[in-house]
């Protein structure tokens, strides 16, 4: 009870001037049923109801609040969060119409209710952390299975739509030895066989039988079919190899391929570019620059009528086909799964280490679950190569040439899948080493030994860091997350990042940590202001 305040009878009214400051009154000035006293006098019930809270009623009953509850002042005295007056002692509630309220109108609850309201919010945050990881396990196995196809489509994409991509992947066919004995090989025989070595031998017996040769000597020219054969085929192999060994076959080839490639990808996206184009169902040749040229030509040899020549039926249909509309809208979803797939298989493997309820965790296993994918697609390509080069008979292509084609034209698939398997393990590294585990704690502990112990000795022999380490030593999370930042978007912004360009980028971000570390250690002490402390 406030001081200077006399105890009120329990059958008596309360003064006027009993109620504490948040009480309420109604017209007549009595308290309502809901009223709480703030003084340590309290108000009776009227009509011989029993006390207040905790208090004997006139006739030596309990009020219906006895036992005092979590959060509520008791009255002997005050529970933990419980509401006092401003006199010290605890604010009771007062029974309205045999039930109890707290001060403001707030229900007060039992020990019972609350703890049925404990066991109920540990339910509820068991089962939203069970949907948590329900819905984190959901999206971590869809991103696995897309990560192997959206690293084929990207590659596909890059190689049939890319001609600057694909003219990459097949020059070093040009120099491959493999292939130039198959090239040189096949030229030969084509050569060879269109020069008729019977019918030189022939046309030579003849004429040394007309102009009278001894029998002997025509009968030694029609002998020399083989020979023959053999000299013709040895001077063409001779020069085929000469030409196909140079550079200038080299050029031939990407050059080639380039403008092959280039007709098929206008063909195939309808682009009106280039010589070979698509228009509907029909493929068609566009020979209006040797119209053109034939033109400029014929005037400057002086055939002057040869100007008229219409522009006209510059086009020349080559077929009709059914099945050009289906390539064309392969190819579009090509583009579109080349593009996007890739986008949404990171973006589901955020969403699963956002939603998980152990975001460290979920990252490592997200990360060996994706190295895991990129060690099966590198079976899968040995499988596939391996069951080409048996489907690929020899006579068709020797084995080092189909080993060669295949090698060459998925070495950039192999290279990318290589680079991310290195990638996602860096990062589970990464993910262990932030974590409790001994180990990460042990290396933790010695990396901070090692550059505490740097940075103190810096530190004595004068080179001090002052504010710029105090800085960097106040925010390590922040300086960690920065550096780690910058290295993934190194590696984000690297033109077809590669395993060495992977391991350079971890290697300098070990050493900017170190570095930052070392600085930070070499800081002095904050001086102490003395404006800042009181005495006391």
């Amino acid at each position: 009870m406030f001081p200077g305040n006399d105890p009120v009878p329990p059958n008596s009214d309360p003064p006027a001037d009993s109620t504490g400051p948040n009480d309420s009154t109604g017209p007549t000035g009595d308290t309502g049923p809901a009223d709480s006293t703030g003084s340590g006098g309290g108000a009776a019930a009227r009509g011989g109801q029993p006390g207040r809270a905790g208090e004997p009623g006139p006739d030596g009953r309990s009020g219906p609040d006895d036992v005092p509850t979590p959060g509520v002042a008791g009255p002997g005295g005050t529970e933990p969060g419980g509401a006092t007056g401003p006199g010290g002692e605890p604010d009771e509630p007062e029974p309205g119409g045999g039930g109890s309220a707290a001060a403001g109108g707030v229900h007060v609850i039992s020990a019972e209710e609350r703890a049925e309201y404990e066991r109920l919010r540990r339910h509820a945050g068991v089962r939203h952390r069970r949907l948590r990881k329900a819905g984190a396990a959901v999206l971590l196995v869809v991103t696995l299975l897309l990560a192997p196809l959206a690293v084929v489509a990207a590659w596909v994409e890059d190689t049939v739509a890319d001609t600057d991509r694909y003219v990459e992947t097949v020059a070093p066919l040009a120099s491959d030895p493999a292939i130039q004995n198959v090239v040189i090989e096949r030229l030969t025989d084509e050569v060879v066989k269109n020069v008729d070595v019977k019918a030189v031998t022939d046309a030579l017996t003849k004429v040394l039988a007309e102009n009278g040769a001894p029998p002997q000597v025509v009968a030694g020219a029609a002998a020399l079919d083989g020979p023959l054969r053999s000299v013709v085929r040895t001077v063409v192999d001779r020069n085929v190899t000469r030409v196909i060994t140079s550079e200038l076959f080299q050029q031939v080839w990407e050059g080639s391929n380039r403008r092959a490639h280039a007709a098929v990808v206008h063909m195939l996206t309808g682009e009106r570019e280039g010589a070979l184009r698509a228009t509907g169902d029909t493929i068609q040749l566009d020979v209006g620059a040797v119209v053109d040229q034939v033109r400029e030509r014929l005037v400057d040899a002086g055939f002057d009528k040869a100007a008229a020549i219409p522009d006209s039926d510059r086009t020349i249909t080559l077929f009709h086909t059914d099945e050009l509309g289906k390539a064309q809208d392969a190819m579009r979803l090509l583009n579109i799964l080349g593009t996007w797939l890739p986008v949404i298989t990171i973006a589901l493997a955020a969403l699963a280490v956002w939603t998980a309820p152990g975001h460290r965790v979920m990252l490592l296993i997200t990360s060996l679950g994706l190295s895991l994918m990129m060690g099966v697609l590198l079976v899968a390509l040995a499988v596939v190569r391996r069951v080409y080069l048996d489907a690929v008979p020899a006579a068709t292509l020797p084995p080092d040439a189909a080993e060669a084609v295949f090698d060459t034209f998925l070495r950039f698939l192999r290279d990318s899948t290589r680079t991310l398997l290195v990638l996602f393990l860096a990062t589970a590294l990464a993910a262990y080493l932030y974590g409790p585990g001994r180990l990460a704690r042990r290396v933790r502990a010695l990396s901070r030994h090692g550059t505490t112990a740097a940075g103190r000795s810096l530190r004595s022999a004068g080179l001090s860091t002052g504010r710029a380490g105090r800085g960097l030593a106040a925010h390590p999370r922040s300086t960690t997350g920065v550096v780690l930042g910058a290295g993934a978007l190194a590696l984000l912004l690297w033109n077809r990042p590669t395993v060495g360009a992977v391991v350079l980028v971890a290697v300098l971000v070990v050493a900017v940590l170190a570095l930052v570390s070392v600085v930070a250690a070499a800081a002095d002490p904050a001086p102490e202001e003395a404006g800042l402390t009181r005495p006391g």
